[in-house]
């Protein structure tokens, strides 16, 4: 009785493994509000040279998916608009700490810059970041505490303060807390932002990645919103990594790598420079240069000191950020 209890303790359980065994075809990938129309492009062009595997999204700003990953959300790969969000997963184990070397330029495919939309016929005549200063302008972008789109924007505008004032904190802290008082509402991520700004028509200016204004404008037409190029911005890097921890209990390494790989080929690539986004591939920069204004783009590392420095002085607990931003 005990030996028929046991073989059918055993057989049951055979039954029982397979509903939970994780599909080895199969990858999740974390990424940015923003990014959504982008990634069904680039997935179903993957899934198409790979039959048989299967892509899911989830979407939400970067900050927000770093810490649910940390506290169980199953991705494989990420993709992300800021390098402090992996370097989170990195300090909690989860990315390898040479998480930067594992692809080309600095593991970023492509980029693209914090850039303006504004209202058909731009009757506000907003053209750069000074404009931003003005009482009678309000601007739209998300939450810079959830937001790594926002925090773009914060820090994009912050440089260009510290050129105009030469470094005067004072005026530089007056700048940045003015365009702060003037933001109708703070979304949690770039895609509610712009929402808001569309079809909600809130404020005069929706600040977001280059990349979204002119999607957006394919979108709504030029008769609703056109989009504006500043002529000085803040590079915006869209860094990828691979989950390790995730992937190497899914059995998902090979496939997240060769998944992260394809946004580099003349493929990958060809469909972000049509999603607006801007990239390193020669060729494909070649061939849509005439559908991209000049910008003359500055750094985090050159302006700030790089991005661990950002975090200390300006993103950390009682840094910048929290004394400019407050309690909104």
């Amino acid at each position: 009785m005990n030996r028929l209890l046991i073989l059918g303790t055993a057989l049951a359980s055979l039954f029982v493994q397979p509903a939970f065994a994780q599909d080895a075809n199969k990858l999740l990938n974390a990424s940015y509000d923003v990014a959504r129309e982008l990634f069904v492009a680039e997935n179903e062009a993957f899934v198409k040279a790979h039959p048989g595997v299967t892509i899911d999204q989830s979407h939400a700003g970067t900050s927000k998916q770093a810490r649910s990953i940390v506290e169980g959300l199953e991705a494989d790969v990420v993709t992300f608009n800021q390098s402090t969000d992996i370097d989170f997963l990195a300090k909690n184990g989860f990315v390898s700490k040479e998480w930067t070397k594992a692809f080309p330029n600095n593991a970023s495919p492509f980029y693209s810059f914090p850039a303006f939309l504004v209202r058909a016929g731009n009757p506000k005549n907003i053209k750069g970041w000074a404009d931003l200063g003005r009482d009678d302008v309000h601007a739209v972008f998300p939450n810079p505490k959830t937001s790594g789109n926002a925090r773009y924007t914060y820090l994009a505008a912050y440089a260009w303060a510290k050129e105009e004032y030469k470094d005067d904190a004072e005026k530089i802290d007056a700048y940045i807390t003015k365009i702060f008082d003037n933001v109708p509402v703070f979304d949690t991520g770039g895609r509610a932002a712009t929402t808001s700004f569309v079809e909600r028509e809130q404020g005069d200016v929706l600040i977001t990645f280059e990349a979204e204004t002119r999607g957006i404008e394919k979108q709504f037409g030029k008769d609703k919103v056109q989009n504006v190029v500043p002529e000085v911005s803040l590079l915006a890097e869209f860094p990828v990594a691979v989950v390790d921890k995730v992937a190497k209990k899914h059995g998902t390494e090979q496939l997240a790598k060769t998944y992260l790989d394809f946004l580099y080929t003349e493929e990958g690539q060809k469909i972000a420079a049509e999603f607006g986004h801007r990239v390193n591939n020669e060729k494909v920069a070649a061939a849509f240069k005439d559908q991209f204004p000049e910008v003359r783009l500055v750094k985090v590392e050159d302006v700030f000191g790089g991005w661990d420095k950002v975090q200390k002085e300006h993103f950390a607990s009682g840094g910048t950020l929290d004394k400019l931003y407050g309690s909104r």
